[in-house]
C-alpha cells in the first residue's frame, strides 16, 4: 500500500494497526513519513500492544508531528472505545477476533479510508464488506466506500488561548497547547506561578488499585503512567523537577483490608515495577524495622515531587509561545463576539483570545459561566515536621495519612480535608496531622511537640471526585437534553478543574486530553472515561436527580 498517495492531502494521517509486535512496522512507517517531502504534517499511529497494562497509553515522541498510542485491549473492545477518524487500517493476526469488530472499524473510518489485511477469515471479509469496505480481487486491500455520511471534521481552531491559573493545571494546559504550536497567555492573580493549591513542598504521585478496576483506578493509572513519561521528557524527577522516585509504601488499614489487597494481587497480573504486595516481614524490612503489621503495596516508580518545580518545568518548555500575565489580581471575564476578554479591577484588558481555559481551581466558582458546576472548596493543611523528629524513611509512607522522606531537613505530613475557609495555619489541624502520623508509624511519641509549621491550600473537588476536562456546558440553554453530545456548550470555553488531591498526577494527562479534543485529534483515553470527565455530566445528573414533593393544585 502506497502511503504517499494517501497522506499528501491530509493535515493529519491516522493509522490503526491491530498488532504492534516489536514495533518494527511502526518504525518503518515513521521512516517513510519522515523522508516524504509531501507527507501529512502529522502522523498519528494507534496500535494494539498486549504487553502493557490495560487501557490506552499515549507514548509521546521526540519527533515533532508523530504521535503513538498503544492500546492494551482486545480488538473489538479497543475499537469500541476509540475516539478517532482513521485513514488507514492494518489488520493482521486477528483470525480469532470474530466479526463484531467490523462495525467499529466502519464507525471510526474516514471517508475513503484504506484497509490492508492479512489472513482474514471469509466471515471477517464478509463482515467488513457489509460495513462498506470494497476489497480488491486479492482480498488483502480494501477501501471504505460507504455512502453513509461521515460527521464533518470540526473547523481548525484559531491557535490562541488564555489559560486562567498558573498552578499545576494551568501550567500543564499551556505546555500541551504550546507543544502543538499555540500562542498561550497564562493569567494569574498571584505574582508567581504555583502560589495557591500547587504551592506545597511535596506532592505524592502514585497509582490507585481496586478489585473491580473502576473508573478512578483506570483514570489514575493512565494519568500516572503518562506523568512518569512526560516528566522524563521535561528533564526528570530529581533533575529538572525537584523530588524523588523513591517509591511509595501504602500500608493496609487493618487485617480485613489486607485480605482485600491480597485478593487484588492474586487476581491481577501487576508488573512488580508498577505495584507489588508486600507481606509484613518484607514491608518491615523495607522500612528498617518500622511496624507494618498488615503489609502493604509498594509502588516502586512512585514518589514525591514539589508541584511548583513541575509547573516551572512545564512553563519553561513553552518557550517563546507563552506570555505570562501574573499578579493581575481578580479579573472579569466577558465574551465579546468571537473573543474572550479578561479585564482587571481597573477595567484594563489583561488578555484577549478566542479560547479560554479555566484552570483556576476553586476560583472557577467566581466565573459566571462555571458557577453552576457543583464544585466544592476543601481546605488541606500539611504539617512540616523537622526531620530529626521522625524516623528516616527510604520511601513515602502512607495509609490514612502520608509522610515523606526529608527534603531540606523537613518532612511533609498530612493532609487534612475539611470545609474550613480559614487560610491560616490551624493548631487543631496540625494536631490532627501529628496524631495520624503517629498512627502511621505505630509510635505514640513520634513528632512530639513538633512546632506549628506547614501550609494551607484549598482543593477544588467535584461530587464524584473526578476531574472536569472539556468544553464547559451552558446550563441555561440545556433544555431537556439527555445526551452528553447534545448538551450546548459555551463557545471557546474549557475547563481543567476538580483535581482534588491528585492534581500532580492528573494535570499533564488531562491537559493532553483537552488539547487533543480542541484540535480534533484521536483521544488518548477510552471514550467511556472521556465521558466520565466531561463537565456536562452534571447537566444530565441535575436533570435526573429526584425532585422533591410537588405542591398540590
Amino acid at each position: 500500500m502506497d502511503y504517499r498517495a494517501c497522506w499528501c492531502t491530509r493535515a493529519r494521517y491516522t493509522v490503526f494497526d491491530s498488532h504492534y509486535g516489536d514495533g518494527a512496522a511502526v518504525r518503518v512507517l515513521t521512516d517513510v513519513w519522515r523522508t516524504d517531502p509531501h507527507r501529512s504534517p502529522n502522523l498519528h499511529i494507534i496500535a494494539l500492544c498486549d504487553h502493557l497494562m490495560p487501557g490506552f497509553h499515549r507514548m509521546l515522541q521526540a519527533e515533532p508531528g508523530v504521535t503513538l498510542d498503544l492500546i492494551s485491549a482486545p480488538l473489538t473492545d479497543a475499537l469500541a472505545q476509540l475516539t478517532a477518524r482513521v485513514d488507514m487500517f492494518r489488520l493482521h493476526d486477528i483470525e480469532h477476533a470474530g466479526t463484531d469488530f467490523a462495525r467499529h472499524v466502519a464507525r471510526v473510518a474516514a471517508q475513503d479510508a484504506c484497509l490492508q489485511a492479512q489472513d482474514l477469515t471469509q466471515d471477517q471479509v464478509a463482515a467488513l464488506t457489509a460495513q462498506g469496505f470494497v476489497f480488491d480481487a486479492d482480498g488483502r486491500h480494501a477501501r471504505f466506500a460507504s455512502r453513509k455520511p461521515r460527521p464533518p471534521a470540526p473547523p481548525a481552531p484559531e491557535r490562541r488561548a488564555i489559560v486562567l491559573g498558573a498552578g499545576i493545571a494551568g501550567s500543564a494546559a499551556a505546555e500541551r497547547l504550546c507543544a502543538r504550536g499555540w500562542q498561550v497567555t497564562v493569567v494569574d492573580r498571584q505574582p508567581q506561578p504555583a502560589m495557591e493549591a500547587s504551592g506545597n513542598r511535596a506532592g505524592i504521585f502514585m497509582p490507585l488499585l481496586s478489585k473491580d478496576d473502576n473508573v478512578p483506578t483506570r483514570l489514575t493509572r493512565a494519568a500516572y503512567l503518562y506523568a512518569l513519561r512526560h516528566w522524563e521528557r521535561l528533564g526528570g524527577i530529581g533533575r529538572a523537577i525537584e523530588g524523588d522516585k523513591c517509591g511509595v509504601l501504602q500500608l493496609a488499614r487493618d487485617a480485613g483490608h489486607a485480605d482485600v489487597q491480597r485478593a487484588i494481587a492474586a487476581d491481577t497480573s501487576l508488573p512488580p515495577d508498577f505495584a507489588e504486595w508486600l507481606e509484613r516481614p518484607e514491608a518491615e524490612a523495607l522500612l528498617g524495622g518500622l511496624p507494618a503489621p498488615d503489609g502493604g503495596w509498594l509502588f516502586r516508580g512512585a514518589g514525591w515531587a514539589r508541584p511548583g518545580s513541575v509547573c516551572a518545568a512545564m512553563l519553561d518548555a513553552c518557550g517563546g509561545r507563552l506570555e505570562r500575565k501574573l499578579g493581575v489580581g481578580d479579573v472579569r471575564i466577558e465574551r465579546d463576539g468571537e473573543q474572550w476578554h479578561l479585564t482587571n479591577e481597573h477595567g484594563v484588558v489583561v488578555a484577549r483570545a478566542p479560547n479560554l481555559i479555566l484552570a483556576n481551581g476553586a476560583g472557577a466558582a467566581q466565573v459566571p459561566q462555571a458557577a453552576p458546576l457543583p464544585l466544592t472548596m476543601l481546605r488541606g493543611q500539611v504539617s512540616h515536621v523537622p526531620a530529626d523528629m521522625v524516623p528516616k524513611l527510604p520511601v513515602v509512607l502512607c495509609r490514612e495519612a502520608y509522610l515523606t522522606p526529608p527534603s531540606g531537613g523537613v518532612c511533609s505530613a498530612g493532609a487534612t480535608y475539611d470545609a474550613d475557609p480559614n487560610p491560616a495555619l490551624s493548631p487543631a489541624s496540625h494536631a490532627e496531622n501529628l496524631e495520624r502520623l503517629r498512627g502511621l508509624l505505630s509510635d505514640p511519641h513520634a513528632a512530639e511537640d513538633a512546632p506549628l509549621a506547614g501550609r494551607v491550600g484549598f482543593r477544588c473537588v467535584a461530587p464524584d471526585r473526578l476531574p472536569l476536562v472539556g468544553r464547559l456546558p451552558d446550563f441555561d440553554a440545556a433544555g431537556t437534553t439527555e445526551r452528553l453530545r447534545d448538551v450546548p456548550r459555551h463557545p471557546g470555553l474549557y475547563g481543567l478543574l476538580g483535581y482534588a488531591s491528585r492534581g500532580l498526577i492528573w494535570a499533564g494527562f488531562a491537559a493532553e486530553l483537552l488539547a487533543a479534543q480542541i484540535e480534533g485529534e484521536p483521544l488518548p483515553l477510552e471514550s467511556s472515561l472521556v465521558d466520565a470527565l466531561d463537565p456536562a455530566r452534571f447537566v444530565l445528573r441535575a436533570r435526573r436527580a429526584p425532585r422533591g414533593p410537588q405542591p398540590e393544585n
